[in-house]
This record gives C-alpha cells, structure tokens and sequence, in this order.
C-alpha cells in the first residue's frame, strides 16, 4: 500500500478536477459533497494495471477543507501479487505519488 498527505493552496473542486483529468488511469468512481459555509470533501477512485505486479491496483484520492485549509490524502492499494508477500516492485508507491506529481505546484505542506 502506498499513501500520500499534503495540503494544497486551491480549494477540494479544484483539485478533483485537476487530478481526474490529468490522472493517467481509469475513473471508477467520483463524488463531491457541499457541506455549506464553503466546506467541501470530495473523493475519486482510480484503477490501473500495472504489468510490473501483474496486477490491477486502485489509487483513492480524498480532497477536503474542513479545517481551514485543503488537504488531500490518496491511498494506492491492490499492488501485492500474492496472499503470502506484500511486496509490489514500488506499483503502490507510484499510483499514490501521481497525484503528488499533478498538484505540485499547489502543496503547501506535507504531513
């Protein structure tokens, strides 16, 4: 599994609409909820073959500013080839730094 958190300077919307059209994977899912006063929490799902794990892994990607300021988290899971070893040659890793990658410019702090 491989996972990323980082606070960007541009609002949830902005960073779904980024991620979902630059991300180079199929979109399973997408949603974006208005929680009033400004607050939004969205979230995309993701799904890639990977011929290095011989796998299809899924990246969820979770924007929202409930505190103030954006925070984006995305989650790459499925990469490991078996049920015994968790090991997927860095799939996992990579699927999750892409959306690093795509808002680059806009990271404003990195947990």
């Amino acid at each position: 599994m491989g996972k990323c958190n980082f606070k960007v300077s541009i609002d949830p919307i902005q960073v779904l609409s980024m991620v979902r059209d630059n991300e180079n994977a199929d979109l399973v899912h997408e949603e974006l909820n208005d929680l009033g006063d400004g607050q939004f929490i969205g979230t995309l799902v993701f799904e890639k073959y990977f011929m290095r794990v011989s796998n299809r892994v899924a990246l969820v990607v979770i924007a929202d500013n409930l505190k103030g300021v954006t925070d984006v988290r995305a989650i790459a899971t499925g990469s490991s080839q078996g049920w015994l070893f968790n090991f997927d040659w860095g799939a996992a890793d990579d699927f999750a730094n892409s959306v690093r990658t795509i808002l680059h410019k806009y990271i404003i702090g990195e947990y």
